[in-house]
């Protein structure tokens, strides 16, 4: 095996080749939720990794809503997500964090979930992976040094951005399930507005044609688009519009949580009249249907992303690395 030192530098020069041409990556999310995904998750990231995939995102939920959030299962599957043959970002759902107070879950305090989570899947500047790349964090600004799981990389003519933005509701209102906003709903909403703003201005000073988000809550964009948004996510809406229409190139926004995949554009301009053609959503597929997404980036296409979903079969499974 490779130093982990010299291998990053590998991944460094190999990132450096594919950054004037056409590449793909992979998106997968929800999972795994049962024994046997546990099993094949290996297995399928193995053969991911065949296909010379430049990164994979995982968009959260490591574990299902009614299961053990200890240490144990935190640990179990980043040692999976290292052991990846390609280099991994995960962005957490809230399965693993905002839901941990569940009897199910083993009655966890939520924040301290989500402070154990930083420290084993957040604690350097580099992707997961058996094969790294370097990660600008949003903690290394002072003013958000908690927020290291918000994420961003530039590769092929687009930026990729990781956002923490989680399913039930996006904690809004946290363990208690009903009344206004909690203090680390606000606390964090106020730091991903800031990173989201970073990132389109700085996809438009470099004139970037493309911009992809990844998030772990399904939004709601039906909902907001009938006159009803969901309280958690209608400032995060909000912004995306604004920040969207403002933006000459292409957004796409990735999510889990609701377990469908679907290839859309749902969002609505100002008014409400009409869908931001530039803006299209992507939503992972989940348990208990097991698989990924394939993207593929390509600067030089008007929609500059294109997706194909890729189910899982254990049979294409191979060796795994």
């Amino acid at each position: 095996m490779l130093p982990r030192v010299f291998a990053f530098g590998l991944g460094l020069l190999w990132l450096g080749a594919l950054s004037a041409q056409p590449l793909s990556f992979g998106l997968l999310g929800d999972t795994p939720y049962s024994a046997w995904e546990r099993e094949q998750l290996p297995q399928m990231l193995a053969a991911m990794g065949r296909e010379e995939l430049a990164f994979a995102v995982h968009a959260g939920d490591i574990k299902s809503g009614s299961t053990q959030c200890s240490d144990a299962v935190l640990q179990d599957i980043r040692s999976v997500f290292q052991a990846a043959p390609l280099p991994l970002v995960y962005v957490p759902g809230d399965n693993e964090w905002t839901d941990c107070h569940r009897s199910s879950n083993g009655g966890y305090d939520p924040l301290e979930r989500l402070a154990r989570l930083r420290e084993l899947f957040f604690e350097g500047d580099e992707t997961l992976g058996a094969r790294p790349f370097r990660l600008e964090r949003q903690s290394r600004d002072p003013a958000y040094a908690a927020y290291r799981e918000n994420v961003r990389w530039e590769l092929a003519g687009a930026l990729f951005v990781g956002l923490n933005v989680p399913g039930s509701a996006n904690n809004y209102h946290g363990p208690r399930g009903s009344g206004g906003p909690v203090a680390e709903f606000l606390a964090r909403s106020a730091a991903n507005r800031v990173w989201l703003a970073q990132a389109f201005a700085l996809a438009r000073s470099r004139k970037l044609p493309g911009i992809l988000i990844v998030i772990q809550g399904n939004p709601g964009f039906e909902a907001a688009s009938a006159g009803q948004p969901v309280p958690g996510y209608r400032d995060f809406i909000e912004q995306l519009r604004e920040e969207t229409q403002a933006y000459a190139g292409q957004v796409v926004l990735v999510h889990g949580d609701t377990h469908g995949y679907q290839v859309n554009q749902p969002l609505l301009d100002r008014d409400g009249q009409k869908l931001l053609d530039n803006f299209t959503r992507v939503e992972v597929p989940g348990y208990p249907l097991m698989g990924w997404v394939r993207g593929t980036l390509d600067a030089g296409e008007p929609r500059v992303f294109r997706f194909e979903s890729r189910p899982w079969r254990p049979a294409q499974a191979g060796p795994a690395y």
